[in-house]
């Protein structure tokens, strides 16, 4: 089986959530999620294209490992919990990791690519939106593998941090996978049309609207610097 799949393995599988699922199953489907969120390598795994299509084939993951219960709520309300723990314990050692190496570096010298400015900016910045920064970068590509890092880093409070993480991780995981499910549901019952036929076409419409604001805010804020200020 594993000889197989490595024989049929091309790299641009590895951002095909469909393809996790397929060969890895549930497992996988929570390693991924942890790496995403807990790993800074795991930036290019997808998180929230993984969890539409996982709550898709919500039936088949069930399956994998025996834990069918005879009701589709019930079944992804097993996944869901599944996959919340999984990206709690993801984005904590995220936070612990940044916790371990953020002291160190206040006593780093300016670089090209470091300036301690930024570590007092970041900083003020949790203060003021820490817990609004932790649950909305859970819903944001690239993002939310880095936020945890960065909360370590600039020392957030422990507390509030456990705080935010586990609410960010219950709102982002329950609708992804509820809506990949439940829009599916509605387009096969009303239009005949099953969404798991075309899981390229809906990973793709995925990507774009998460990608977008990140996109945007950074066209704009380039367009905004190079305009500079009013004078």
């Amino acid at each position: 089986m594993i000889d197989f799949i490595l024989l049929d393995f091309n790299w641009h599988q590895l951002l095909q959530p469909q393809w996790y699922i397929e060969n890895g199953g549930l497992w996988m489907l929570l390693f991924i999620i942890f790496a995403e969120t807990g790993l800074f390598v795991g930036f290019f795994l997808p998180g929230d294209s993984l969890l539409f299509v996982a709550g898709i084939l919500s039936t088949s993951l069930v399956n994998s490992v025996s834990l069918n219960t005879g009701s589709d709520f019930f079944n992804l309300l097993i996944i869901s919990a599944l996959c919340i723990i999984a990206g709690i314990l993801g984005n904590t050692v995220g936070y612990l990791f940044g916790r371990k190496i953020g002291p160190t570096m206040y006593s780093w010298k300016d670089r090209f690519l470091f300036k301690k400015k930024y570590l007092y900016q970041a900083h003020e910045f949790y203060e003021k939106h820490g817990g609004g920064a932790i649950v909305m970068a859970r819903f944001l590509p690239i993002v939310r593998t880095f936020a945890p890092i960065v909360a370590g880093i600039v020392g957030m409070d422990k507390k509030k941090f456990s705080f935010y993480n586990i609410i960010g991780c219950i709102a982002w995981v329950t609708t992804m996978l509820f809506a990949g499910h439940y829009l599916n549901e509605f387009s096969k019952r009303q239009f005949n049309f099953d969404l798991e036929k075309h899981l390229e076409v809906i990973v793709i419409g995925i990507v774009v609207v998460t990608t977008a604001p990140v996109l945007i805010k950074l066209f704009f804020g380039k367009k905004k610097k190079q305009d500079g200020p009013v004078q």
